[in-house]
């Protein structure tokens, strides 16, 4: 049966819900990991849709098997105030969604982001050009609803030309605007070839935190980029191989 399936009872309704999906140099999957691993984030749901690859994910230090898309959420606050609880939630993935799973798996979790009241905010690369100069990577934002007010409030741009956002970030975008849920996406230039800790960076900093109103520290996808583009490697080969499974923004003629 389709589910999100809650592993405790924390209240999370009213949040924010970044997504974070293996696409476009990985940009999404490591500032979702990133969000997690900084903001000591833990799982708070599994979520079991048809089409999911049935595979168990192992750790380097416990022996527990979890499930490849996990909700994680922030710890509640303790008695020596270690955590105030709040935060944006987190959707991620360790495998990708093959394009035929992609709109079930968004009617699978869209019912669960209505009944919590979350607001899904995205996470797509966009590819850019191999040959880049110095210039940060370009960051933009679309949304549906009332979403759209969200990225006026932080001063977003515009993508700089009519595009599509495709793979199962760009179904959850469908299936939002289709119920009528505020979702917003960020769109990040990002390097199709290897995974891109710039480009993740650039997507907390100019996407998450403004949007969300969390600090998160962003050194560390600077300092550690080499140790991260090679942990995330084989991942990135496999996104490649299998190029309509990603995450991806891109221009409408693609789809012509």
């Amino acid at each position: 049966m389709a589910r999100v399936e809650p592993c405790d009872d924390r209240d999370v309704s009213g949040s924010w819900l970044v997504e974070g999906f293996p696409g476009v140099g990985l940009a999404g999957k490591i500032a979702a990991d990133h969000l997690v691993e900084t903001l000591s984030l833990t799982e708070h749901a599994t979520v079991h849709c048809e089409g999911l690859p049935r595979v168990g994910v192992y750790e380097t230090d416990d022996h527990g098997v979890h499930q490849p898309v996990r909700v994680h959420a922030p710890t509640p606050a303790s008695a020596d105030g270690a955590s105030d609880g709040a935060g944006p939630l987190v959707l991620s993935s360790d495998v990708p969604v093959s394009p035929s799973s992609a709109s079930g798996f968004a009617a699978c979790v869209t019912g669960w982001f209505e009944e919590h009241d979350l607001t899904p905010l995205l996470l797509s690369g966009l590819p850019a050009a191999v040959e880049k100069d110095s210039e940060p990577p370009g960051v933009f934002g679309v949304a549906s609803g009332d979403a759209v007010d969200h990225l006026d409030r932080v001063g977003l741009d515009t993508p700089p030309e009519r595009g599509a956002v495709s793979g199962p970030t760009g179904a959850l975008l469908n299936r939002a605007d289709e119920v009528g849920l505020d979702a917003a996406v960020i769109v990040v230039e990002a390097d199709p070839r290897f995974p891109d800790p710039e480009a993740a960076r650039r997507l907390v900093q100019e996407g998450v935190e403004p949007l969300t109103g969390v600090d998160v520290a962003v050194d560390e996808l600077t300092d550690r980029a080499e140790e991260i583009r090679q942990g995330r490697e084989q991942l990135a080969k496999r996104m490649q191989e299998a190029d309509d499974e990603s995450s991806k923004a891109g221009p409408l003629r693609m789809y012509q």
